[in-house]
């Protein structure tokens, strides 16, 4: 699969049912080309408007399901 394919399916917890948005960004880990983890946009407040501090990392062990229009991540927030 491509990031480009990734970035177009929304990211649920599938503990709450919360959308969480969509994939910006891969952490990739270069001595074995896998990927660590999957980056979304964190929530933007109006303080934060011009920042960029705040994105969701998550990590791929937490990916529980790729299907055709979402991914399911399981996280215990």
């Amino acid at each position: 699969m491509r990031l480009s394919e990734m970035k177009e399916k929304e990211v649920i917890n599938m503990n709450n049912c919360k959308k969480l948005g969509y994939v910006t960004d891969l952490e990739i880990d270069i001595c074995n080309g896998c990927i660590k983890e999957i980056i979304l946009p964190g929530k933007r407040s109006i303080c934060k408007l011009f920042s960029n501090d705040s994105e969701i990392h998550i990590r791929f062990c937490q990916i529980k399901q790729i299907g055709p229009d979402v991914i399911l991540v399981d996280l215990d927030k």
